[in-house]
């Protein structure tokens, strides 16, 4: 479960969560036993929970998980050349580099040559690493 792991992750036990988010033990103990499902607790509760976590509330809740861990696999295990370009492409953007516009130009290439000329990515996967990375700033 999430919230197992986040609270190894900080080092807070069941009590110590508890206490720093400021919801009763009981409550907590029930949500990690899967008495209560987190998506039926409060948003309250969960706010609280997310917060002395250090995560977001959607993380919390089971949609957001999956959601979450599909994100994270669209980013890493890609085709090398593919991974190269995207890695590169984030470190330009964290420094700001005068290179950034290139970074972008491959990153571009190697989305298209992995979804159209290789198939070892799918359109859905395709248009996620283009909507997240090169569209960024047309959206908003």
């Amino acid at each position: 479960m999430i919230l197992d792991d986040l609270m190894q992750k900080n080092g807070l036990s069941r009590y110590r969560l508890a206490v720093t988010a400021g919801i009763p033990h009981a409550t907590l103990n029930d949500i990690c036993s899967g008495k209560t499902k987190l998506e039926r607790c409060s948003a309250e509760t969960v706010y609280k929970l997310a917060k002395t976590l250090g995560v977001s509330m959607e993380q919390l809740t089971e949609s957001g998980i999956r959601k979450t861990q599909r994100e994270h696999s669209y980013e890493y295990g890609l085709p090398d050349y593919l991974q190269h370009d995207l890695d590169t492409y984030k470190e330009g953007l964290k420094t700001h580099s005068p290179l950034l516009d290139c970074y972008w130009g491959e990153l571009y290439g190697s989305i298209n040559m992995a979804e159209i000329s290789d198939g070892l990515i799918t359109p859905e996967h395709a248009d996620y690493l283009r909507q997240k990375f090169l569209w960024r700033n047309k959206s908003a």
